[in-house]
């Protein structure tokens, strides 16, 4: 089998997708199935900063060919091929391979900056035809333009790869039809151009990572995704659609692009709730078989020794930034977007403080997080350590707290200033060492003694199509707190009923918190329900849910009364299963290890992926 990944990441990684294909691509059962891989996405060769990233050690690129670069390193047949196109479509083509783990695949980027606009506005106009996207309507859109462009270019390459092979190496034959899977809005776009050349010819996948007018609804209305959500399921009881709630979303191009994605052969979605987002989002895929598809998890084997060391230096680390050395340390890695819901972390903080306080015993919260996904210079982390003890204290502008930072250091500090047993410090970086973090910090801490020697990870988002990160420090034994709407939700669930002799799934197929013994192996996540309002006195809050006109009144009154439950209920359940013992600790490392083994990426290109785009 051929598999075609069209993604804004195929050059490095950006972000989740990026995480998507590091795990996927290096994983046993992929490998075992797919006999070529190829990734086609953008580039832009006149920015330098990108261009450092791309050809930067750490990207493992070989590149074959590239005539920015003048270089030339594959058969002579498959560089004249890409001169042609590179000629009748003005734009720059970059083909070569990257590693991801202890794999290698190969990358095919596009430069479309002056790409002919006459051929181009031709292939939309073709597009419009046959997908049915008013292209002229979006061309302020810079995203929408960017893949477009690249589609046509994109798809002649590919096939001229295809043909081929690195120097004289014959091309693979497959039995099967190459399949285009097509990572979210953006990858779309080489799909359209490959059916309309060749119909039939390429099977089309379309992987939902999201839902782009949902995660815009969630996250615009103070009601977020209690009210979302319960609007959504009412509406789905009626066979209604997003537009017939909200009202016309066809302004927003993300929305019309993800309409088409109906007609690919195969529709995967990352979550259950993204199944629901969609057929919430058009009815052309209600009669549509949708596949669920998770996201894996990493999976790597910790021992207690390595999570006891990591715990001190992060233990030493908050004596230093905040006076005392906590009996627990928290964390939360995440990008800082509203979507994270980072302040429903100060609420559980403040449910928590007086337990710890009752207790004799104590924590620090790490959040790390960065309005800007570079960071700070090592220099300007360095100068503001020195100057006024960063991260410790925070001072407003560049380059320290700017944007969303700011009023998320406000509620900090106000929750700093009262609480008992408990502090919370704001890393607004990216990376966690020295030369990143300051002096402060231990000389040899790295990014791994957060994820290993955390006790709890945060991760209670308002939206979230699955949540990797959330789960990351599993096998280190943390206690991981998610939200209902983080898409992992689903896939733990079903390994436990996979499992019925140590599932700790009740009737409901909700996570129990009242487990037996031979239950143990999965107390490690933790589930606080945010779009439930059985539980906050609201008048509402009915059995079978509130109606339509009444979940569309919610708003962040009665958020804010469902929060403050939830708050409560996860508080109290981190006091009873925080681990007080070396004996607990290497419980929860062995029961985190099990769990991350069954939700990890060989599972998910195994039993899902695979599965799904060859029946």
């Amino acid at each position: 089998m051929i598999v075609i990944h069209s993604t804004h990441e195929a050059g490095f990684k950006l972000g989740g997708i990026g995480a998507v294909l590091d795990g996927l691509l290096n994983a046993p059962s992929y490998l075992a199935q797919v006999e070529r891989t190829l990734l086609i996405g953008p580039m832009n060769t006149n920015d330098r900063t990108e261009m450092e990233r791309l050809f930067s050690s750490r990207n493992k690129l070989k590149v074959r060919y590239f005539s920015s670069g003048e270089i030339v390193d594959c058969h002579p047949a498959l560089a004249t091929q890409f001169k042609i196109i590179e000629t009748d479509w003005n734009v720059r083509i970059l083909y070569g391979t990257r590693t991801f783990g202890a794999s290698t695949h190969e990358i095919i980027l596009i430069d479309p900056t002056h790409i002919d606009q006459e051929r181009l506005n031709r292939f939309k106009y073709f597009v419009w035809k046959r997908f049915g996207l008013d292209c002229a309507r979006y061309e302020h859109e810079y995203e929408f333009n960017l893949y477009m462009a690249i589609a046509r270019p994109g798809y002649e390459a590919l096939n001229a790869v295809i043909a081929s092979r690195t120097n004289d190496e014959p091309a693979p034959i497959s039995l099967q039809s190459p399949v285009i899977i097509c990572h979210e809005f953006m990858g779309l776009p080489l799909w359209y151009a490959a059916d309309l050349a060749q119909h039939g010819a390429y099977k089309s996948a379309y992987v939902a990572h999201e839902v782009a007018t949902a995660r815009a609804l969630v996250e615009n209305d103070p009601g977020h995704d209690t009210r979302f959500y319960n609007v959504m399921r009412s509406a789905l009881k009626s066979a209604l659609t997003i537009d017939e709630v909200f009202g016309d979303q066809s302004d927003y191009f993300k929305h019309a692009m993800t309409r088409t994605a109906a007609m690919c052969d195969y529709v995967l979605a990352v979550g259950n709730l993204v199944v629901d987002e969609l057929r919430f989002m058009d009815n052309h895929f209600r009669g549509k078989k949708i596949d669920l598809v998770y996201n894996g998890s990493p999976s790597r084997q910790i021992f207690i020794e390595t999570t006891r060391a990591a715990s001190a230096k992060l233990k030493a680390y908050a004596q230093t930034l905040v006076g005392f050395s906590p009996t627990f340390v928290f964390s939360h890695v995440t990008r800082m977007v509203i979507s994270k819901g980072l302040w429903r972390d100060i609420r559980v903080m403040e449910e928590l403080d007086a337990k710890l306080s009752s207790l004799n015993e104590s924590a620090v919260l790490f959040i790390l997080s960065s309005i800007i996904p570079q960071g700070r210079t090592a220099a300007e982390a360095q100068r503001m350590s020195r100057e006024y003890g960063w991260p410790k204290d925070h001072h407003e502008g560049w380059p320290d707290l700017i944007a969303h930072e700011v009023p998320l250091w406000e509620a900090i500090a106000k929750y700093n200033a009262g609480a008992k047993a408990s502090r919370i410090v704001l890393i607004n970086q990216f990376g966690f060492s020295r030369d990143r973090c300051g002096d402060t910090m231990p000389a040899d801490m790295t990014f791994d003694d957060l994820r290993n020697g955390s006790d709890v990870e945060f991760g209670q988002s308002i939206y979230e199509p699955f949540g990797i990160a959330q789960l990351e420090p599993l096998s280190a034994g943390a206690l991981c707190v998610i939200s209902n709407v983080c898409g992992c939700v689903g896939f733990i669930r079903r390994k436990l009923n996979e499992l019925p002799n140590l599932s700790p799934v009740d009737n409901n197929g909700t996570l129990s918190e009242e487990l037996e013994d031979n239950q143990r192996p999965f107390l490690n996540v933790i589930v606080a329900d945010y779009t439930s309002l059985a539980a906050s006195d609201l008048p509402i809050a009915t059995r079978g849910g509130p109606d339509l006109h009444s979940a569309m009144a919610i708003g962040q009154a009665e958020r804010d009364l469902v929060e403050r439950q939830a708050a409560q209920e996860v508080a109290e359940a981190l006091v009873q299963r925080l681990p007080r013992t070396a004996e607990q600790k290497s419980a929860l490392i062995d029961t985190g290890y099990m769990l991350a083994q069954q939700i990890s990426w060989d599972v998910v290109a195994r039993e899902l992926l695979i599965p799904a785009i060859t029946r």
